[in-house]
Parts: C-alpha cells; sequence; structure tokens
C-alpha cells in the first residue's frame, strides 16, 4: 500500500473511528486522493531507467483506501443530503476496483456500498436538487441496475435540468445494450431530453449539448455495422501508424490510458487478448492519451505489448467522441464495426466469429 495512502486512512480512523465524516471531511478526502493521483503521475513522467519506471509504476495510489476511508464516513448517513456528491465520487472511482477472493479470482469490491447508494437515491434522494453529480457517475456505470435508477431519476425528478442530465445518462447506458430498433429510438428521446432540458449544463467542463452531439454523431457513423472512420498518426516513437494498413484483418482498436482506475486490468487483459490471437489476420492496436515518453516507458519494458497511437492531445480519440474510457471497437478487415463496449470476454468472442467466417471465405 503506498505510503501516503496509509497516513490518509491512519489519520482519519484515529480522529473520528466511530464518527461519520462532515462535508469537509468528505471533499478533504477527494482532494487528498486528488493530489496522490497528480504526484504518481508526474512521478511516473519523470521515471527515467526501466527500474525507476517499474517502481513509480508500482507506487500508484491505493484507490481501495481512499474508497473505504470515504465510506466510513458515508456510509451511515446516506440519509443525509449532503453525502449526495462524496457518493457520486465513490461511486466513480469504485467500479474498477478488484480484489482476490479466497479463491484466488479477481472479485469486483464494493458492490454492496454500490448498491446501499443507489437504494438510498432511490427511496430518499429521488426529489433531491443535488443529483446531477450522481448521474454523472451512473452515466458511466457498468451495473446495469443504473439505467434503471436514470430512467426513474429523468422522469420523477421536479428539477427539468437534473432530468435532463439523467435522461442524457441513461442514453449513454443504452448505448451498451446494441443497436436494435427499440433501443435506438429510447437513446433518440432521450438524447432529445436532455438537449432541451440541459443543453448548458456543464460536466467536466464540456455542455450537454456539446455531449449530446457527440452521442448523436455516434449514433449515425459510430454504430454497429458502419463503416469505423479510418485514423492516422503516430506511435510514441513518431512512425507512422493507421487503420486503414491492417485492411483484411480484424482490428481490435482500443482507447486507453494508464490513469484508469483499472488500468492494471485493461493491459492485462489486452496483452492476453494479443498473445490469444498471435500468428492470426488479427491486430490489436491501441490509441493512448498518455504522454508520449509514458508509454515508450510501458512499451520499453514489454509491459504494453501491442502497437498504440500516441494520442496525448486526444485527436484521434474525438475523431471517435470518446466519452467514457476504456472503450474497444472491433472492426471486421473491411472496418465495419461490430462491436463497441468495455474491454472483457465480448471482444474475444466476436474477434474469434469475424476470423471464423473470414477463413471460408478465402479458403
Amino acid at each position: 500500500m503506498h505510503l501516503l495512502s496509509r497516513l490518509v486512512l491512519l489519520s482519519f480512523l484515529l480522529a473520528s473511528p466511530h464518527a461519520t465524516a462532515t462535508p469537509a471531511d468528505a471533499l478533504r478526502i477527494q482532494k487528498t486522493y486528488q493530489l496522490a493521483m497528480e504526484k504518481w503521475a508526474l512521478e511516473t513522467r519523470i521515471a527515467a531507467t526501466p527500474a525507476e519506471q517499474t517502481q513509480a509504476w508500482g507506487n500508484r495510489p491505493d484507490a481501495v483506501v481512499f474508497a473505504k476511508q470515504m465510506w466510513a464516513g458515508i456510509g451511515q448517513s446516506l440519509d443525509q443530503e449532503w453525502t449526495l456528491e462524496p457518493a457520486a465520487w465513490f461511486l466513480q472511482i469504485t467500479p474498477g476496483l478488484f480484489a482476490n477472493n479466497e479463491a484466488g479470482v479477481p472479485t469486483a469490491v464494493f458492490t454492496k456500498e454500490n448498491e446501499a447508494i443507489r437504494k438510498a437515491v432511490e427511496t430518499q434522494h429521488i426529489n433531491s436538487l443535488k443529483l446531477i453529480p450522481v448521474c454523472v457517475a451512473l452515466a458511466s456505470s457498468s451495473d446495469p441496475r443504473s439505467l434503471s435508477l436514470l430512467e426513474k431519476i429523468q422522469s420523477a425528478n421536479p428539477d427539468s435540468k437534473t432530468q435532463g442530465v439523467a435522461a442524457f445518462g441513461a442514453a449513454l447506458q443504452l448505448k451498451t445494450l446494441g443497436d436494435d430498433g427499440e433501443i435506438m429510438r429510447k437513446r433518440l428521446t432521450f438524447l432529445r431530453k436532455a438537449i432541451i432540458q440541459s443543453s448548458d449544463v456543464e460536466l467536466n467542463g464540456v455542455t450537454v449539448a456539446k455531449l449530446a452531439e457527440d452521442e448523436l454523431y455516434v449514433i449515425r457513423f459510430l454504430s454497429k455495422g458502419r463503416v469505423a472512420p479510418d485514423l492516422v498518426g503516430e506511435d510514441s516513437a513518431m512512425r507512422p501508424l493507421s487503420l486503414s494498413a491492417n485492411k483484411g484483418k480484424v482490428v481490435i482498436l482500443l482507447f486507453w490510458n494508464s490513469n484508469l482506475a483499472d488500468a492494471k486490468r485493461v493491459i492485462e487483459i489486452t496483452a492476453a487478448t494479443e498473445a490469444k490471437f498471435k500468428g492470426r489476420p488479427l491486430a490489436v492496436i491501441g490509441v493512448n492519451n498518455d504522454p508520449a515518453e509514458k508509454l515508450r516507458s510501458l512499451q520499453a519494458d514489454n509491459t504494453v505489448s501491442w502497437a498504440n497511437f500516441s494520442d496525448p492531445e486526444n485527436k484521434l480519440a474525438k475523431e471517435y467522441r470518446v466519452g467514457a474510457w476504456p472503450l474497444v471497437y472491433v472492426l471486421d478487415g473491411d472496418r465495419k464495426i461490430h462491436y463497441a463496449g468495455t474491454p472483457g470476454s465480448f471482444v474475444e468472442l466476436t474477434a474469434e466469429a469475424l476470423l471464423a467466417e473470414a477463413k471460408p471465405a478465402a479458403e
């Protein structure tokens, strides 16, 4: 465990072993975590040798420690409205956190705590005017129950702007369910409501109107069955790279960075996928927005073994209107989209199916 993480947790527990947190306590935890992450990011950028890079990578602040600290403060006070903002922060940083269970299998942690937050929002705060941060957190949640809660907020909350943000979140959640007609109609309905009722609301510095416009672009040009736009750029060594150079191959296109909460797991999954399909007509290609020197260091020690566009200014990510990271597209030999979503088993299943279809055609 990182020393800073230990000290933060210890100081909190010694100060108030049985008391709930105050809004100031919750804000302090969030700021301390943010500062720790910024310090870690700086350490990884300035690490010069492979040994320093490995050490810096291992010094990543332990988000589990900060999440436990936050839960110790708000877990017994979820009926109080002030906990909504720190609860939203908790929902955002915990989905990608895993720990080995007794059998040694990686298992998601904080699932019960996240469910307690959703239940409190639904039963006690559905009419709150402070739900926008919660809606943002639910929009990026991988839990299928988040969609139901967002739909309830967009229909029941008395504030039109909150309704609009919840509708936008619901549209994002529906994107993970596929591209059939009914789902598309619901997505479009929610996006229209978001634009009408909360167009000027800013989420992380971007208006809902702009975010909804990007989602409409995704529906039109980046849905299943569409031909994905070509990407042209450079890798971390400034060598030219393009999607079109892989014509005839199945492409697993991964948008990612090393600051993701579950970056280690994403890297492990992607490396395993690349190894599984080695020697077959398939290419794994990343689009990474870390500083180029950070990406180079990850590739130098073979932590990252696949080719990557270096995209520190997000120019390529913007072409694909990437909102939630990580994001994977699986493309066939003509760049037609067959899957868009998170890393995992569906990526491999889709790729295997495309390879099986292509083999008889080639024969």
